[in-house]
C-alpha cells in the first residue's frame, strides 16, 4: 500500500476568528474605559450582487468585534462629483476612523479619482498612492487587506519567508504586486513575478518553495507545475456553475486542490482559506488607524 503524503491545511476561517476574538477584547478593554470605539464607514454604489455580499460580511465582522460601522448605499446612477463630496464628508468627520469604497464601481465612475480622494490615514484597504507607496519603506503606513492578510496566515503557521523562494502568480495592483513587494521587503524573500505573458509558466512554479496563486482562472495550477513541500497559497476565487449546489454555484480557487493538496506541505483551501483574512485585515487597519488617532 502506497502511503499518502499529509499536508495540513491553513484554516483562515480559524485564524480570522483567532484575530476578531483578540480585536474584541481590546474593543471591550475601550468600552470599559469608557473610550471612543473604532469606527468603519463603508460605501457601497449599486446593488451588485457579489459586493453586497462582501458588504454584508463586512457589515458582520464590525458587529462580531464591537466596532461602530455606518453603511452608505448609494444608487449606481449617483454621479462622480456627489460620490465625492460624500467621501469628503466621511474625511472630515473626526468620528470616522477608517473607511472603505466597495469595488466595483459604475463604468461612468472613476476608480482612480475616487481612491485618490480617500483620506490616506483613513484608507483602510491600503489603495491610495500614497499607502502603496509606503510598502517598501521602513515603515509602511497602511498594508492593502488581502496582502497583509496572507502575511498573517503565513505567520501565524510559522511559514518561514527569510531567503526562500516566492513565486506570485498575478502582478494586480489590488494582490500581486503589493503581495510581492511586501514578501521582499518585510518577509526578505526572494521572489519571482509572474502573469499572463509569462512563458513556461511552469517551468517557474516548480521552483517555488512558497507559491501564491491570484489570477482568476479557476484550476490554473495543477499537481505537475510544483515541487514535492511547496507552500501553496490560493488567493483566487471565482463562482463556477454548479447545479448540485444549493446556490447554483460553487466557489473555486486558482489551484486544483485534487491534485496539488498531495505534494503540497500546507495549503490554503478556497473557500476558507485567504478569504476570511481579508475582512479581518480590514478590522485591523481599522483598529490600528484608530490607535494612532488617539495618540
Amino acid at each position: 500500500m502506497v502511503e499518502t503524503k499529509k499536508y495540513t491545511l491553513i484554516d483562515g476561517r480559524k485564524v480570522a476568528a483567532d484575530i476578531k476574538k483578540e480585536i474584541a477584547d481590546r474593543v471591550d478593554e475601550l468600552r470599559r474605559e469608557k473610550k471612543k470605539l473604532p469606527h468603519l464607514a463603508i460605501i457601497l454604489v449599486g446593488d451588485d450582487g457579489a459586493s453586497t455580499t462582501y458588504v454584508d460580511g463586512k457589515v458582520k465582522a464590525c458587529k462580531e468585534v464591537g466596532f461602530h460601522y455606518s453603511l452608505l448605499r448609494f444608487a449606481d446612477t449617483i454621479s462622480e462629483e456627489r460620490l465625492i463630496k460624500h467621501i469628503d464628508q466621511i474625511n472630515n468627520d473626526d468620528d470616522i476612523d477608517g473607511f472603505i469604497v466597495q469595488l466595483p464601481l459604475p463604468a461612468h465612475i472613476s476608480v482612480d479619482r475616487v481612491t485618490e480622494r480617500i483620506n490616506p490615514e483613513k484608507d483602510v484597504d491600503g489603495f491610495t498612492n500614497q499607502n502603496f507607496g509606503s510598502i517598501t519603506s521602513t515603515h509602511p503606513l497602511i498594508l492593502p487587506a488581502t496582502p497583509f492578510g496572507v502575511l498573517e496566515l503565513l505567520r501565524r503557521y510559522n511559514v518561514e519567508t527569510l531567503g526562500k523562494h516566492c513565486v506570485m502568480v498575478g502582478a494586480s495592483r489590488l494582490v500581486g504586486a503589493p503581495l510581492s513587494m511586501m514578501l521582499a521587503e518585510q518577509g526578505r524573500a526572494t521572489v519571482t513575478i509572474c502573469h499572463k505573458y509569462t512563458k513556461d509558466l511552469s517551468e517557474h512554479t516548480k521552483q517555488a518553495d512558497i507559491l501564491l496563486v491570484a489570477v482568476g482562472k479557476p484550476g490554473l495550477i495543477t499537481g505537475d507545475m510544483v515541487k514535492e513541500g511547496v507552500v501553496v497559497i490560493d488567493i483566487g476565487t471565482t463562482r463556477v456553475e454548479d447545479a448540485s449546489k444549493a446556490k447554483g454555484f460553487a466557489l473555486k480557487g486558482d489551484v486544483d486542490f485534487e491534485t496539488v493538496a498531495p505534494k503540497s506541505s500546507l495549503i490554503t483551501p478556497v473557500p476558507g482559506g485567504v478569504g476570511p483574512m481579508t475582512i479581518v485585515s480590514l478590522l485591523l487597519n481599522t483598529l490600528r488607524v484608530f490607535e494612532q488617532r488617539a495618540h
